[in-house]
Order: structure tokens, then sequence, then C-alpha cells
């Protein structure tokens, strides 16, 4: 069980943000992890156009999204594709997606921040209290 968890660790650090997008339209193409035929040209189109690639960069994506288990293709025939997305890409996008709903400040540095205003606080505690010795 752990070594899968560092496995699934691995995997997420090595998804770049393109093929993140593109699994995430296959996802929507491809509910419940049903096969379903998808064009490439839909998929290139649906991308935002500041990540737009080409047939061949698309056929890279979901190449190394297949060896990563992510999806399963059934069939290539130039530019169309039968594919599914597997459970573990549908468990990347949840992971990613929970991650944007905890949002907010990071607990390290709400921890920071409190360890910060412990040691100022007893900083100036200190001083007065050497204030108030060397007075008596």
């Amino acid at each position: 069980m752990m070594n899968n968890h560092i496995l699934m660790a691995k995997n997420i650090l090595m998804l770049d943000l393109k093929s993140k997008l593109v699994l995430k339209i296959l996802q929507k193409e491809c509910p419940n992890g049903a096969y379903k035929i998808v064009e490439a040209k839909d998929i290139i189109s649906s991308m935002p156009a500041r990540y737009r690639v080409d047939l061949d960069g698309l056929d890279n994506i979901l190449i190394y999204l297949e060896r990563q288990e992510y999806i399963s293709i059934k069939y290539d025939d130039e530019g169309v594709y039968c594919l599914c997305v597997l459970p573990f890409g549908n468990e990347i996008l949840e992971t990613d997606n929970s991650k944007k709903r905890d949002g907010g400040i990071p607990h390290l540095w709400i921890l920071i921040i409190i360890v910060f205003c412990c040691c100022l606080a007893s900083s100036l505690l200190s001083l007065l209290l050497a204030y108030i010795l060397i007075l008596h």
C-alpha cells in the first residue's frame, strides 16, 4: 500500500500541464470509464489556445498517459481514438481538484507565523524581565 502512494506521488510530479489538460478533456468526453470514440481535432480544439498542441504532440501525450496507466487506448486510426480514462487517471484528477479546493494559506505558513509570534513575544517578555531585574 505504501509503495502505491509513493508511485502515485512520483506520477503526479511527472504529469505536466498539457498532459493534465488532455486528461481532463478525456475525462469529460469519456465519463464513467466507458470507451468512447474521440477525434484528435476535438481534443485539440478543447484545449486552451495557450496550450494547444499539434497532432504529433497529442499523440505523444496520449502515449505517455497510456504508459502511465491513466488511460486505455483500444485503437488509434489516424487521429481517431477509441479510449477511456482508467481509475488511476480519475484518481489523479480528483487529487488535483482536492488540492485546489483546500486553497488558502498552506498549513506550513500558518505554523511559521505562529512560531514567529511566539518567539517575538518571548523575547519581549525576557527583555521586560531583564529591565525589571536591573532596576531593582
